[in-house]
């Protein structure tokens, strides 16, 4: 189901870090694709593992999964309230406040992954029923204007750049 890329007036420029990491104008397949790929990951991944921190002052691995989940939901519920035409403006969301409220290092790394892999079916279900014209209605959230296609990228766009970074900084073959 192509819907198209996000034009640049769609969001405000800092979230076309994530945007641009799609590629294509089938974000619900790549959505679909990555919760498949964290079903192979994410289980490699062990409880001992999952608290490791490559930095001192950096998120755990259960930490920046929890963060990955929160900010999804988070996103999808910009983008449902805006699709259903709600004209309210949205408040800031701070990962760090979110961060420091999950005490996610207090959650299994498997209760983390369950988690995320509901939290990702609901997103791809309110995507997959999303009426058409709902995709480019829009609102504002964090004193920004978004579309609901433009958060859909985002989504997949974030949770391919925290993949990123788990590959990259957190996991190195010593730790699997």
């Amino acid at each position: 189901m192509g819907i198209g890329c996000p034009q640049e007036d769609e969001a405000a420029p800092y979230y076309f870090t994530y945007i641009r990491r799609i590629a294509g104008d089938d974000v619900l397949s790549v959505l679909e694709g990555q919760l498949e790929d964290s079903l192979k990951l994410l289980p490699m991944i062990s409880e001992e593992v999952s608290l490791y921190r490559y930095a001192p002052e950096k998120w755990s691995i259960r930490e920046l999964l929890n963060h990955v989940t929160d900010t999804e939901r988070t996103t999808a519920f910009r983008a449902l309230w805006f699709a259903r035409g709600f004209e309210s403006p949205l408040p800031s969301y701070d990962q760090n406040t979110a961060a420091s409220g999950a005490r996610a290092d207090k959650v299994s790394w498997a209760a983390h992954v369950e988690e995320f892999q509901h939290v990702r079916r609901s997103t791809i279900a309110l995507f997959r029923n999303m009426p058409s014209d709902a995709w480019l209605r829009s609102g504002t959230a964090s004193d920004n204007r978004f579309t609901v296609r433009a958060l859909a990228y985002i989504i997949a766009g974030h949770f391919v750049h925290h993949v990123s970074v788990l590959r990259e900084r957190y996991l190195r073959k010593s730790l699997l």
